[in-house]
């Protein structure tokens, strides 16, 4: 409470008009009736009338006699659709939902967490003028109805919410709708030549712009729902992210404030215990099950946390107008990496790698190309925001340290220093915890919301031995462990990469006294940092890194073209050199490098102001001419050692294994390509793969690797890698080996690729 925080569920009888002990008792009742509810009128007229649909109606009625009949007829279709994506809300039903999910969340959580500063300043957005629009993480279906309740409770009106049909039967989608929801019809993702596949896209296209001209705010998820496996970012997100940019772009309104927003749980309520199937759809009667499973399950003594964060807002306009500036040339995976690893050449191209896995859906389809490129990249940069400003919880913290530093187990005693000391190191790198209190009953709370996954097992001196459960229960910790790898993300690459470049000197087993002698220059750091980049889905990184010869400008200033005014987030648009640069200072800030000055080179004490000066600082307009090929040259007289501190091990191999399990899912697709039956339609692969991946974590106890969605990311990675082709068949897309991959010394060469960053 002192930094500024409220617990948005704690209400009371402070919170109302009235005092009395019998508000006390009514008080969740009359906080809801006193909630401001503004008037949301959807204005199916001004829909029907808008230009968009107008044209599409003139264009599908005929002349002559039967006009005004066709377009009678054309109109009811447009009220159909109408209806299938929206309904004006209820306040009566807004009310009721208020007051039953305060007793619901009263129930089911110890506290809903918001910063009263965030919220100030998303209302002082929302004062501006424009429309807002939030663009969000979905660690749970509970987001949905959660977000607007918080939001509603804090004055900022009816939050209309883009729900996915596939999460809702028809009857919960039609009492979604009455609270603000808003679905895409199916119509909408017809074929471009499809008449009623216009006609639906261009009801959804005027029904946002009503909306957005309305000032009612909008809520859009940018990660698809949980228990769906493959892309993370969402096709259904960036299709209303598309109808956004479309009526911002047309000048229906002149702007739009897109304000990043984060939930994060202790533990998500709703993942199911079958990770590797999707949700089914939910419906009313399941729903209310779920409700009351939930609150017999999760007990008192149970209850969880959540933190919800709003990022700084920032003009959909200046990114779009900034962004364009900043295109250049991309090239496939297989284009980048396929010569590398076969031994063809070893120079790794300064060019942003070509990568997307979200399929693109109608209502983006009817976009223009570049269009559609700004829409990936600007969800993706949102999504960067997202993850950054994302609160780190105790279960992350635990289960890191249990999984990537007390495998076999770590003393309670000794857990308490851990604990401490890896949340000083993640506060020190400017990520926030979503935790208070004293440190044991802090870390016992933690381990009762963890007792599935953990043994305590009594020793000596009153004191606990605290050990993971062995099995698949390591999966869980290892996606809980997932909420700290952002804060860790650059250390983690960079420790991988210097891996890279030990793993052909020192033995992996040898002393680390030897792994410190060996001189690492800053020309071969570079490079092992872009290979990994490269070879790391963009999914799990939500990088963008492209080339200082595409835009011709310079570092410094593509990152200030990149970067809304007053955005604090960190950005996903760079380029590689300043991303290389970023990850080594990192390394030599937290200790596990240290510069070696070599004969005859220029002392690394010495910044070279004036060269930085020339390089990086603002230049008169046109004269834009260096490149960061230029900065590579420079680095390769620059050379670093291994830090041979008593603590800097342990951290080097702690911030390895925090991308092993991607790494070594990758590395066993590989062993796998030689004993897989192919050609195999992609879903069947994925199944031979899942199965192996399941064996041989029953064989070396890595089950965190035995992840369906790590399998489908290995298979994706090789086939953009060209490892693995794609052919189209009735059956769906079926996959083979490659020419070039068919060779066993090929696929070896491609395991020890991959395994040079993998740290034992």
């Amino acid at each position: 409470m002192d930094l500024g925080f409220c617990n948005v569920i704690l209400v009371k009888e402070e919170n109302t008009r009235f005092r009395g002990w019998l508000v006390r008792r009514l008080c969740y009742f009359l906080w809801s009736l006193e909630q401001h509810i503004p008037p949301c009128q959807d204005a199916p007229q001004k829909i029907m009338e808008s230009t968009g649909v107008q044209n599409v109606i003139s264009g599908r009625a005929p002349g002559g006699a039967g006009e005004g009949q066709v377009s009678s007829l054309v109109k009811k279709v447009v009220q159909r659709i109408l209806g299938h994506i929206q309904t004006p809300p209820r306040p009566f039903l807004l009310r009721l939902f208020s007051w039953a999910m305060l007793r619901f969340l009263n129930c089911l959580f110890l506290n809903v967490q918001l910063h009263k500063g965030q919220m100030k300043m998303v209302h002082k957005a929302a004062q501006a003028g424009s429309p807002l629009v939030l663009l969000s993480t979905h660690k749970s279906l509970l987001d949905g109805i959660l977000l607007p309740f918080v939001l509603l409770s804090q004055g900022l009106g009816v939050l209309r919410v883009a729900w996915d049909p596939r999460t809702c039967s028809p009857i919960l989608s039609a009492l979604l709708k009455q609270l603000g929801g808003l679905f895409l019809p199916s119509e909408a993702n017809l074929s471009l030549d499809s008449s009623e596949g216009v006609l639906a896209r261009a009801v959804v296209q005027a029904a946002v712009e009503q909306l957005l001209l309305s000032g009612q705010p909008l809520l859009i998820f940018l990660e698809e729902p949980p228990g769906t496996q493959g892309s993370r970012l969402s096709a259904l997100g960036q299709t209303w992210l598309g109808l956004v940019v479309q009526a911002v772009q047309v000048g229906i309104v002149p702007d739009a404030m897109l304000v990043p927003v984060a939930v994060t749980y202790d533990l998500v309520p709703d993942a199911p215990r079958d990770t590797y199937h999707a949700f089914p759809p939910l419906g009313l009667w399941t729903g209310a099950l779920a409700v009351l499973r939930s609150l017999r399950g999760w007990g008192c003594s149970h209850r969880v946390c959540i933190r919800v964060h709003l990022a700084q807002p920032f003009s959909l306009q200046e990114y779009t107008i900034n962004a364009r500036s900043c295109w250049g040339s991309r090239q496939t995976l297989e284009q980048l990496l396929q010569p590398i690893v076969l031994g063809q050449c070893t120079l790794v191209p300064d060019t942003e790698k070509e990568q997307e896995w979200t399929p693109v859906t109608g209502p983006l389809l009817a976009l223009k190309e570049e269009d559609q490129l700004l829409v990936r990249m600007l969800s993706r940069h949102v999504l960067n925001a997202c993850v950054a400003s994302s609160a780190v919880m105790s279960t992350a913290i635990t289960a890191t340290l249990l999984l990537f530093k007390h495998r076999k187990g770590v003393l309670l005693s000794q857990l308490l220093g851990e604990f401490s000391w890896l949340t000083e190191e993640t506060l020190l790198r400017g990520f926030d915890v979503g935790f208070s209190g004293q440190l044991r009953c802090l870390v016992q709370h933690t381990l009762s919301l963890l007792r599935a996954h953990v043994a305590l097992l009594r020793v000596h001196h009153g004191d606990l031995l605290v050990v993971p459960r062995p099995g698949p229960g390591l999966i869980h910790l290892a996606r809980l462990s997932a909420g700290l790898l952002p804060a860790f993300l650059s250390e983690a690459v960079g420790a991988c990469a210097v891996r890279g470049l030990l793993a052909g000197r020192v033995p992996p087993e040898g002393p680390c006294e030897l792994q410190g002698i060996e001189l690492l220059s800053q020309k071969e750091l570079y490079r092992q940092i872009l290979l990994l980049l490269h070879l790391l889905p963009q999914d799990l990184l939500l990088l963008q890194i492209w080339s200082g010869l595409a835009s011709g400008q310079a570092p410094a200033q593509r990152l200030a073209l990149l970067r809304p005014r007053g955005c604090l987030s960190p950005q996903p648009c760079q380029s590689s050199y300043c991303y290389c640069q970023e990850v080594l200072d990192r390394l030599i800030q937290c200790g596990l490098l240290v510069a070696e000055e070599n004969p005859g080179s220029r002392p690394a004490c010495d910044t070279g102001r004036q060269h930085l000066s020339a390089k990086l600082l603002w230049k008169p307009s046109g004269d834009f001419t260096d490149s960061d090929s230029d900065d590579f040259e420079e680095a390769e007289g620059r050379y670093f050692r291994l830090s041979q501190q008593s603590r800097c091990p342990d951290f080097f191999l702690f911030l390895c294994r925090l991308l092993s399990p991607p790494l070594k899912a990758f590395a066993q697709a590989a062993t796998f390509l030689h004993k897989g039956q192919l050609p195999d339609t992609e879903s069947g692969y994925v199944e031979q793969l899942f199965r192996f991946l399941q064996a041989t974590a029953q064989e070396e106890g890595f089950f965190e690797c035995a992840d369906l969605n790590l399998a489908i990311s290995a298979i994706w990675t090789f086939r953009d890698l060209g490892v693995l082709r794609q052919t189209p068949s009735p059956a769906g897309p079926v996959l083979h080996l490659s020419s070039t991959f068919v060779s066993r010394d090929n696929q070896e060469k491609l395991e020890q690729f991959i395994r040079q960053f993998i740290c034992s």
